[in-house]
């Protein structure tokens, strides 16, 4: 509930419009459950390594986390998620890595191929989530892949929440964008209708910017590798009356140095 709510509610709410969503993996069906919840999302791609996973789900767990398989915008595709995001470019407003540990199938959803993928996936503006870890007991991990993701990505950043059923009580996620917007992941973009919340046992927009306030331990890490810079000019953007005077002065600055230095 905390894990499934926190990975989908994060990156949906920090879009302002979500409309195509891709999950990698998630094959028990919870984080679709909870994209579901998002009237704005029109259309989402499941992609699960393992057949076998979505089918026990739907059996087994069918009242529980498999409630939205048979939702119509859903497109449910089995393959290797590393391979697959390469032939979707410019697709998702948000992707949601829902995978297991990096050992095994699920390594290459740890490496800067993959991120890289992701991004040329992504549409302009766009959101991953990765499940990113236990800061308690990776944190060396979790420092190595976010500054891959830093070299690919204007905004990473570090959120966690706790999970009393995994190792230490706590997992992590890694959020990336291709927008260095100020607080960009940080802060919601929209909010939850009074329904939507009142349906979350977890989310809301409080939890959502108290989830990256880390330990100490762990921000001596992550804080350095932290990354939300925007470019200094924005195309098509009006820039502020404030900005252009600074801008205006430090050009006057600059000329009036030029033209002393002449004189002399």
């Amino acid at each position: 509930m905390a894990y499934q709510e926190m990975a989908t509610h994060i990156p949906l709410f920090a879009h302002p419009s979500p409309k195509s969503v891709l999950i990698v993996g998630g094959g028990d069906g919870g984080v679709l459950r909870e994209v579901c919840r998002h009237a704005c999302v029109t259309s989402v791609t499941m992609c699960e390594i393992d057949r076998m996973v979505v089918d026990v789900s739907k059996r087994f767990f069918g009242d529980v986390t498999a409630t939205a398989f048979d939702d119509p915008r859903l497109e449910l595709v089995f393959d290797d998620a590393a391979k697959f995001v390469e032939t979707r470019p410019s697709t998702y407003d948000v992707v949601i890595v829902d995978s297991s540990d990096p050992v095994g199938p699920a390594e290459t959803l740890f490496t800067s191929t993959f991120y890289a993928g992701l991004m040329r996936a992504l549409r302009p503006g766009g959101i991953i989530c990765n499940q990113g870890e236990c800061q308690w007991l990776h944190l060396d991990l979790i420092g190595k892949v976010l500054g891959d993701c830093a070299r690919v990505f204007d905004t990473v950043e570090y959120a966690f929440t706790t999970i009393p059923t995994y190792p230490c009580g706590q997992i992590g996620f890694l959020l990336c964008s291709t927008s260095a917007a100020p607080d960009m992941l940080r802060e919601p973009r929209r909010l939850p209708s009074a329904e939507l919340q009142a349906a979350l046992r977890y989310y809301s927009p409080a939890v959502h910017r108290a989830a990256f306030v880390l330990p100490r331990f762990a921000e001596k890490v992550v804080g350095p590798i932290r990354k939300n810079r925007a470019p200094l000019v924005r195309r098509g953007m009006v820039w502020p009356m404030a900005a252009t005077a600074v801008l205006a002065a430090a050009a006057g600055a600059a000329l009036a140095v030029a033209v002393g230095g002449r004189r002399a």
